[in-house]
């Protein structure tokens, strides 16, 4: 695949994890439990004003994490050397978090850490939110790596059939 389509799934998966985000912003609460009780708790125990403003900030940093690396690479964006390094660093996050995330969840619907408290939360953790968050980070490692590559061969001065490389 190109970085170009790198991007855009990674692009994806991030929008996916902001449009839940905005969702739940907008009142919704399907899929909630599996955030984690603490997730129901603070709906039940905040205004909707709060909530909306809350979680619309959290649906808005993500989907400028999904948008702005794809952008960069499109050339719209400033200074693409700090983007580009953001970029690096918020893969490693997503990569990091995601995969701790699921291993934990996954210890902790085995039993082996004890007694599973939140199944619903552990189960959205283990199979659906930090998954996309891995996927996600993944998916904008290899857009970068490729682009890098990308870049390399443009510039690689061309040889003719047969010559040899400098030494």
């Amino acid at each position: 695949m190109t970085s170009e389509g790198w991007y855009r799934a990674a692009m994806a998966l991030g929008l996916v994890h902001a449009a839940a985000s905005a969702y739940w912003a907008a009142g919704g609460d399907a899929l909630l439990a599996t955030v984690g009780q603490w997730a129901v708790r603070l709906r039940d125990e905040h205004s909707a004003l709060t909530l909306a403003v809350g979680l619309g900030a959290v649906a808005a940093a993500k989907a400028a994490a999904a948008v702005v690396p794809w952008w960069n690479h499109r050339g719209r964006l400033p200074r693409p050397g700090l983007w580009r390094g953001l970029a690096w660093a918020g893969a490693g996050v997503l990569v990091v978090y995601g995969a701790a995330n699921i291993a934990g969840a996954v210890i902790g619907l085995t039993g082996l850490a004890g007694e599973p408290g939140d199944r619903a939360a552990l189960w959205g953790h283990a199979a659906l939110w930090d998954p996309l968050f891995l996927l996600w980070g993944l998916a904008l490692a290899a857009a970068l790596v490729t682009e890098r590559r990308e870049s390399a061969a443009l510039t690689r001065p061309a040889r003719s059939p047969g010559s040899r490389p400098p030494p």
